[in-house]
Formats: C-alpha cells, sequence, structure tokens
C-alpha cells in the first residue's frame, strides 16, 4: 500500500520569502526563522533553498538545530540560537559558528567565560515576559563587559497579528529605549507578524517564520504543502448506521465511506472532528466524517463516480489554515505536527 505523501513546495517556500523580503524594504535585510526543523518541513532542504534565494541570516530555537542547518547551508550565513547559550552547548557553538542570542545575565556570564572570542546577540524583554534581559540586566552586562559588542539586539512581540493591540505600541516603544542601549547593535523586532504591521516596526532586520510556510497572519502566502492520504477500504453505509469511535457520526442517507491511513498519530488532530474539513479528489470535496482517530479518518466519497487511491487533505484549497481554523488552533501547530510517517517530497528549490 502507498503511504502518505507530504510535498513541499520550496519555490513557494522562497517565493514567500521574496515577498516578505520585499515588503521589509530595501534598508532591511530579511532573515528566515527554520526552527523546529522548518516547522515540520525539513530545515537542511528548506535551509538550502532560502539560501540559494539570498538569506544571509537564520534563527533555530536550538544549537542542536543550528548545527543541522550548517552543514546543509554550509559556512556563509549567521545561523542565530534563540534559546542562548545553554549548559553543554558552548562546543556546538564554536564548532559549527552559531550565534547565541542570550537571554539573561547568567547567559551573558557564561558567554564571556566560554566564548569570548564569539559572536552573540542579545535578546531584550520589550513586554511579553518569555524571555530576555529586562532593562536593569542589560545596563549591568553593559556596565560589566563595556567590549562586549552584540551583532544584533532582537525582541519579539506578542500581539503583532492583532493590528490595533496596544501591546504593539508598548512594545514598540519599549525596544527602542532598550536596543539605544547597546550602542551600534543592528535591531530586530518583527517576525512575521511585525513585517505586516508596517515599516517602523521593520528596523535593521527582520525575521518571518510561519509566513514562509502559509501560515497565518500572512494571507498572501503561496500554499507549501500538499498532502494526499491513501484509501485503505471503500464501503456502502446504510442510512442510520454509525461511522467510527462513539457513534459519533450517523448516515443521513445511504453513502459510501472510504478509509484512509491516517490519523492523530500523523498530526490530523482529533479536534478536526466531523463534518469541519474536507478531502479531495481533484477539486472535489469529500467531508471527513467520524472522528479522527490514531491511523484512519474516514470520509464521505459518495460524490465520486469512481474513488482514486489517494484523497489529499492539504492543497490549494485546503490550507494549514483552515485545518487549524477546523481544530481551533493555529497553522503552526498543524504544520509542526505533521508526523514522520509520511513519505516526503520536494518540489522546486534548489533540488
Amino acid at each position: 500500500m502507498a503511504r502518505a505523501d507530504l510535498q513541499i513546495d520550496l519555490d513557494a517556500v522562497t517565493a514567500n520569502w521574496t515577498a516578505l523580503d520585499a515588503m521589509s524594504g530595501p534598508a532591511t535585510e530579511t532573515s528566515a526563522v527554520v526552527k523546529a526543523d522548518a516547522y515540520g518541513l525539513g530545515a537542511e532542504a528548506v535551509g538550502s533553498a532560502l539560501a540559494a534565494a539570498g538569506v544571509r541570516t537564520f534563527f533555530v530555537a536550538l544549537a542542536e538545530e543550528g548545527a543541522k542547518l550548517r552543514e546543509a547551508v554550509g559556512s556563509g550565513p549567521r545561523i542565530a540560537i534563540l534559546s542562548g547559550l545553554m549548559p553543554g552547548d558552548a562546543d556546538l557553538l564554536r564548532r559549527f559558528n552559531l550565534t547565541p542570542c542570550l537571554n539573561s545575565s547568567e547567559q551573558v556570564y557564561d558567554f564571556v567565560n566560554l566564548l569570548p572570542d564569539h559572536s552573540c546577540g542579545f535578546q531584550v524583554d520589550s513586554g511579553m515576559n518569555r524571555l530576555g534581559l529586562e532593562a536593569a540586566e542589560l545596563a549591568d552586562c553593559i556596565e560589566r563587559f563595556p567590549s562586549l559588542a552584540p551583532a544584533f539586539v532582537m525582541s519579539h512581540l506578542a500581539c503583532a497579528d492583532e493590528p490595533g493591540h496596544p501591546m504593539n505600541a508598548a512594545q514598540h516603544a519599549a525596544f527602542a529605549a532598550l536596543s539605544a542601549m547597546t550602542g551600534l547593535a543592528r535591531r530586530s523586532l518583527a517576525a512575521t507578524g511585525g513585517i505586516l504591521l508596517g515599516p517602523d516596526f521593520h528596523h535593521d532586520l527582520t525575521r518571518p517564520g510561519v509566513g514562509l510556510f502559509g501560515g497565518l497572519p500572512f494571507r498572501e502566502a503561496k500554499p507549501v504543502v500538499t498532502l494526499a492520504l491513501p484509501v485503505i477500504q471503500v464501503r456502502d453505509v446504510a442510512a442510520g448506521e454509525a461511522v467510527g469511535y462513539g457513534a459519533a457520526w450517523t448516515a443521513p442517507a445511504p453513502c459510501r465511506i472510504a478509509t484512509l491511513a491516517a490519523g492523530y498519530a500523523d498530526g490530523l488532530i482529533r479536534a478536526m472532528g466531523s463534518g469541519r474539513i474536507s478531502l479531495f479528489a481533484g477539486d472535489t470535496p469529500c467531508p471527513l466524517v467520524g472522528r479522527v482517530s490514531m491511523d484512519l479518518i474516514t470520509v464521505d466519497v459518495t460524490a465520486l463516480p469512481d474513488v482514486p487511491p489517494m484523497l489529499e487533505i492539504l492543497n490549494r484549497h485546503q490550507t494549514v489554515n483552515d485545518l487549524a481554523h477546523a481544530a481551533g488552533t493555529i497553522g503552526y501547530e498543524i504544520l509542526t505536527s505533521l508526523g514522520n510517517r509520511y513519505a516526503r517530497t520536494y518540489r522546486g528549490g534548489a533540488l
């Protein structure tokens, strides 16, 4: 039996980066955030395609991610580590020339002791209260280590996906004050949502992430993923018969039900539920019915004269944002949950 096929369009990824780069403006460098294995789509392949398209700075979450990415993109681009300098990371940072985003005074002290001649960045807390040096910590580190020259200073917006939220202006002002304390360091505040807020938020370096992969809030993004699932079996179901766990769906009329090989173990989360999304045979939608189980989903294929061997759950008709909306979550969770049982194939890019 064929495996489910997850196709990743690298040309769409680079087109989305190019569009966000154009929004960022000619005076601003546009980096790429490829943490969590490029949001589940494969950091090596995605990173290579983005580097070929012109990306000179990448951000990942962990030093281990940075080491793998370095092997894919070569020695040229900067690779920044958002978690900073974690215990045991110094050798990886040195060996693979990775730039830690230092988040606390403890990390700054460790960095000065362990990597005195290495590059670093500062992450400052402009109001999100998650990661970053606060004003007093930043002032203390600058006073203690006047020769320490971070390559950039960054912060993260809490509410960039809500353009009118007052937190955006408050964080913008706080970041201006904090970044001024670091002297000549390049400034970075905007991820995908921040880019869409406009030029005041772009500064020297923007950091698009989910927008590269077709996720909101970048509504003009090209879809990146197509996911086709194999049909295991098709059966006739009489009116009044139930389908799936909990008898949660009952056929209102005689119908044909296809059982497909994928489920919540593959990232098709149970909250997608019955009747809120469809699978597609070409342009024809076929509603998902019954509960999503670990390895199987059931689909009403009554509208099809012939049932093909594969049906698509992600394509140009139904994106990660549609699946997320149906499940009451966000596209990030859908992308990063896509399981390792899929046969992954890449189109376009540098491949």
